[in-house]
């Protein structure tokens, strides 16, 4: 598969995106949007058994761009063979001029990698989170609870204090204003994201006022916000294009 332009309303920071591993996600959340793509195609990309495509480790990823690696997967889900990952980071490092991003639901993991002095990761990478919330939904599936994963998540700095990281509240769940805050300023993020379902999952989502609040709270830490559009169906009652 070959490197892919960004598109669509993901991440405008992103320039390109791409995959290594295959199968379907072990996270299996219920709102996830690859599930809903691959269950209109028959033997697609990310439906079986989790496997690694070697072909992709060859790609020629070029220079000065941000690619999201293993958007459509976790690379750092607990089924994921520790020698897929190493081989995965040796792709990224060999190809060091460009910038790496890594999202995962089990930074436990991405932790024990980073402070592992055998792998290399590349020389510019990021590391976010998804933190939809920091009560457990069943959507959520079989990734771990929120907050276990802020825990580990706030011991990325201890072990590489440059590293530049953030959270991605998307899509938000019913919350509590306050206590969410207070993990993410804890956690010092270099930024946050925040969007809505746009699929119409009939996901149970937070009232207006506490979105609104836990804005002006991360707004008054001087912590910066990159607000996705579809937000403003939760905070200005906007009616998303379909």
């Amino acid at each position: 598969m070959p490197l892919t332009k960004s598109k669509g309303n993901m991440y405008p920071w992103v320039t390109h995106t791409h995959s290594h591993l295959r199968g379907a996600c072990p996270h299996r959340c219920g709102y996830c949007y690859v599930q809903a793509i691959e269950r209109k195609f028959e033997n697609g990309h990310y439906t079986g058994p989790l496997r690694l495509d070697e072909s992709e480790l060859q790609l020629n990823y070029g220079v000065d761009k941000v690619i999201f690696v293993e958007h459509c997967n976790d690379l750092f889900a607990a089924m994921v063979p520790s020698e897929w990952i190493m081989q995965i980071l040796s792709h990224c490092h060999f190809w060091h001029r460009n910038t790496y991003v890594f999202q995962t639901k089990n930074p436990a993991r991405a932790v024990q990698f980073i402070a592992s002095k055998a792998v290399q990761f590349p020389q510019h990478f990021m590391v976010g989170i998804t933190l939809e919330s920091n009560l457990w939904h069943d959507v959520m599936g079989s990734a771990p609870h929120p907050r276990q994963r802020i825990a580990h998540f706030k011991r990325l700095r201890a072990y590489w204090p440059q590293v530049h990281t953030f959270i991605t509240i998307e899509p938000v769940l019913d919350f509590n204003p306050v206590e969410l805050f207070d993990w993410i300023e804890a956690a010092r993020p270099t930024f946050v994201n925040i969007g809505a379902d746009s699929k119409g999952h009939g996901l149970v989502e937070p009232d207006q006022q506490d979105v609104i609040r836990l804005i002006e709270l991360l707004q008054g830490a001087g912590i910066e916000i990159r607000q996705k559009k579809n937000l403003g169906r939760l905070i200005n009652n906007e009616v998303e294009p379909r």
